[in-house]
């Protein structure tokens, strides 16, 4: 906007003399109220200085009214505008005159000649008052808001008062003499022609000068002396910024990188951390896979632990590279963010800049030597620490288990869930089977630990001889008893009595103690024939029993194919092959218990 040049000096005076026509060209005035006229000192009593005005009655104006240093001109004769603000006073009878609203007037006219709305003017601020500040512009007050003062709210305008400021008319009310003025507007001005330079002449890669202006959660505006432009959180630094107000402060000059102009949508993009070198291009040579380096963690996130191990370089801790033995769950279960910690390079991805470290690799791995500690063979204890639905879990030392499976943990039942035999917490001695460092899985035998009771069964339990027991489990097809050591004998249904049984269960229960005789030992299947009926068998038929069972043990093979199975023995087996190969303590899908 083109600012008005002030009028010449002469021009006040030409305004009066417009206000003053009638008397100056010796017409009688128009007395009329409000209107400015010429007056003529006639005399001055005291602070009352009497003016002629051509009327039938003089008027008075206040000494007051004249400047200080016009008071000693004051005498008769003197010739001023005044404003004739009544014909007659109500107590005196003279008329009424005011040198100070003529002044007022003519002033006001003056401005308004002199000024419009859109100009620029000069004034010099006299006061601060509610809402903003009093501004005296060639006479006239004129507002000037509050928010109209800088681009930024101000708090505090007292440190205004006295200053001269230059600022754009934006209203003038000529009923109210009013005039309402903004510095902003004029300032937003320069701004706006200051921003379209700088976009002109702004190009991508050159490094600029900045203030930081405003910091968000996303990045922080940096003002480049009138244009505003944008530096990403990204954009900060090589590392790791969880806000930008962790690195920039609001006021800071720093020196930015302009990294993108749009000069049809006005906006700049910046770059703080691209006015360093790129740690990333050297990664390679500075950290070599394999190499040993300190770094601290700065983020932890469920899956692993970022370290930075140098400004703007940050790599990841897995958490399957915490510990060569332990079951990291999370990793604030192992460190915190702060530490400091020695790590290990494992792998290097410049193009996505990615780096694998490892803690674990800092220290010697238990599993390298676990060969020596527990050779195969070797006894050793542990407690159970966890079951699985085939084994349980024995701790040998912190980090170091070893598994118990099923099979191994009986000679002499089919165990189906290893709750059956052993107890969390509790302590086991072990016979170690197998060691693989690579998987890392140490074999144990709970079994293995003790003698198996089937290489002395046959001496222990002789076909014909009486033993008694206490009923374990109920099948379809007949009743285990547990007998001494733990080893289950089988009664088949037909050997329960000599009456017909239809249901196990309707002679026997389990946990009752039953007598019955030996009548089938078979130590490579680790199987055991009773009878309860055979309790009453002569001494012939027991001899018979015992010749037939000696006979089937010298036998090389089984029974040839169609040929029948005799005697009690063959009752025994008869019941064996309805079972479908069982095994003690298992009951076949077809034949469960009752």
């Amino acid at each position: 906007m083109a600012i008005r040049k002030p009028s010449a000096p002469s021009e006040k005076s030409a305004i009066m003399a417009e206000l003053l026509a009638g008397t100056l060209e010796g017409q009688s005035p128009a007395f009329t109220v409000g209107s400015v006229i010429e007056g003529t000192v006639s005399g001055v009593k005291n602070d009352d200085v009497f003016v002629d005005i051509g009327y039938k009655s003089e008027g008075t104006v206040p000494l007051s009214d004249f400047k200080e240093e016009e008071r000693d001109g004051v005498k008769p004769g003197l010739k001023f505008p005044v404003m004739l603000v009544s014909l007659e006073d109500d107590k005196t009878g003279m008329v009424v005159l005011s040198k100070s609203r003529a002044d007022q007037k003519i002033r006001w006219e003056a401005v308004l000649e002199k000024y419009s709305e859109g100009c620029v003017v000069q004034g010099l601020v006299k006061q601060q008052v509610r809402g903003g500040l009093l501004v005296d512009v060639d006479g006239v007050e004129a507002f000037l808001p509050g928010s109209q003062v800088e681009v930024a709210p101000v708090r505090d305008l007292a440190p205004y008062i006295g200053q001269t400021l230059e600022c754009k008319v934006i209203k003038i009310a000529n009923e109210r003499r009013n005039i309402i003025i903004s510095r902003r507007e004029l300032i937003e001005g320069h701004l706006e022609e200051r921003k379209r330079e700088l976009l002109e002449t702004l190009a991508k890669g050159e490094i600029r000068k900045g203030r930081v202006k405003n910091i968000t959660d996303f990045g922080a505006f940096i003002d480049l002396d009138g244009l505003d432009g944008l530096l990403h959180i990204t954009d900060i630094s090589w590392g790791r910024v969880k806000h930008p107000g962790e690195v920039l402060k609001v006021g800071q000059e720093l020196e930015v990188m302009v990294l993108d102009v749009d000069r049809d949508r006005e906006r700049v993009s910046l770059g703080l951390k691209q006015t360093t070198p790129n740690p990333w291009e050297s990664i390679l040579d500075r950290f070599p896979v394999g190499s040993r380096v300190t770094g601290t963690v700065v983020n932890l996130a469920p899956y692993g632990a970022f370290v930075e191990i140098a400004p703007g370089i940050e790599g990841l801790v897995h958490i399957s590279e915490f510990s060569w033995t332990k079951r990291v769950a999370r990793a604030s279960d192992m460190v915190s963010v702060g530490d400091e910690v020695q790590v290990v390079v494992l792998s290097v991805d410049v193009e996505n800049q990615k780096i694998g470290l490892g803690i674990r690799q800092t220290q010697a791995n238990p599993w390298d030597t676990v060969q020596d500690r527990y050779p195969v063979g070797s006894r050793v204890s542990g407690k159970v620490r966890n079951y699985t639905p085939y084994g349980a879990f024995v701790e040998l030392e912190e980090g170091i288990d070893g598994m118990i499976h099923v099979s191994d943990m009986s000679w002499t039942r089919k165990i189906n869930h290893p709750s059956e035999v052993l107890q969390k917490g509790q302590l086991v001695e072990t016979v170690v089977l197998d060691v693989n460092p690579k998987e890392q899985r140490i074999s144990l035998g709970l079994k293995q630990a003790s003698d198996d009771p089937w290489m002395s069964i046959a001496s222990k339990y002789e076909i014909g001889s009486i033993v008694k027991g206490k009923v374990s489990k109920i099948a379809s097809f007949g009743a285990f008893v547990e007998l001494e050591d733990g080893v289950d004998g089988l009664v088949h249904i037909s050997q329960i009595s000599d009456q017909r049984v239809e249901k196990v269960k309707d002679a026997l229960q389990p946990g009752q103690e039953v007598e019955a005789r030996v009548t089938k030992v078979d130590r490579e299947e680790r199987r055991i024939g009773l009878s309860i009926r055979a309790l009453s068998m002569t001494e012939d038929e027991v001899k018979k029993l015992q010749a037939d069972g000696a006979a089937e043990a010298e036998a090389p093979a089984g029974p040839k194919p169609g040929e029948p199975l005799g005697g009690l023995a063959a009752a025994f087996d008869d019941a064996f092959a309805q079972s479908v190969e069982w095994q003690p303590g298992e009951v076949s899908e077809n034949q469960k218990p009752e």
